[in-house]
């Protein structure tokens, strides 16, 4: 498996397993979005499926523009190799977050608040848009609430800032939300059932201890192939620019090259 598979398997296992935080985190906000629709769609699990639908492709889509604003900003480390310390960083990260799930390492709710600055920003713009009315509504909504400090979608944020790529980073990220669809849709339908399973401590003990797993898997997965796609991609780039910028000094360019 490549180091890009590895990366979205990772991120969606980890949307996968986060449910019992999802349901604690976000259940309370889709509680919101649900119970402020009119009754008629509210008792209609048709009429409410769209609303929760749209609610969750918003939230998907700024999941994936975060993971491509990471990946920007880890760009410039794939050119030095600096991508595998945050590969560690991403492994240690995660099991912060998974022994937090656990309950074994509360502490770790401190990280959350480094997303609160942009968090005070959006959440009027959240406030505003209740009580949903219409479908474009519940999406602007699932795209604010995107934004909602969180330390899990901060461990997929490391996960896809390894890649080193925007594109890559995105799309680490969509699968890190379409992994969270299953928990958050499930609130969205059928609330009360989902959150009092979500919290009993077995529940969060298990999926804390997935994460774990999951982090010592990246942690010790061999790491020799994990980059060699960047190392193609800049490699090609190298010669194709140095080619086209001194054609006569090809020679001299390799020899160069060579010496290096």
């Amino acid at each position: 498996m490549d180091a890009l598979t590895t990366s979205i398997v990772t991120a969606f296992l980890l949307g996968l397993f986060s449910a019992s935080h999802c349901v604690a985190m976000c259940g309370s906000i889709i509680g919101a979005l649900s119970l402020t629709l009119p009754t008629e769609i509210r008792e209609r699990p048709a009429k409410m499926l769209p609303f929760v639908f749209n609610y969750n492709v918003g939230r998907i889509l700024s999941y994936t523009l975060a993971g491509l604003i990471v990946g920007l900003l880890a760009s410039p480390l794939a050119e030095i190799n600096g991508l595998v310390v945050l590969q560690y960083l991403g492994g240690l990260f995660m099991i912060a977050m998974g022994l937090y799930l656990a309950g074994w390492f509360p502490r770790f709710a401190h990280i959350e608040r480094i997303g609160t600055p942009v968090w005070r920003l959006l959440q009027p713009i959240g406030q505003k848009l209740l009580p949903v009315r219409s479908l474009k509504q519940a999406f602007f909504l699932g795209a604010v609430w995107g934004w909602l400090p969180c330390g899990l979608v901060y461990a997929g944020l490391v996960v896809a800032a390894t890649t080193g790529d925007p594109l890559y980073a995105a799309s680490v990220m969509l699968a890190f939300g379409l992994g969270t669809m299953p928990a958050v849709f499930g609130v969205g339908m059928f609330a009360g059932v989902l959150s009092g399973f979500a919290r009993k401590p077995l529940f969060r003990r298990i999926a804390g201890l997935s994460i774990v797993l999951m982090a010592l898997l990246m942690l010790f997965w061999p790491h020799q192939h994990s980059h060699e796609y960047h190392h193609h991609e800049t490699n090609a780039v190298t010669t194709e620019s140095s080619n086209a910028v001194e054609p006569d000094n090809g020679d001299h360019e390799n020899h160069h090259h060579h010496h290096h």
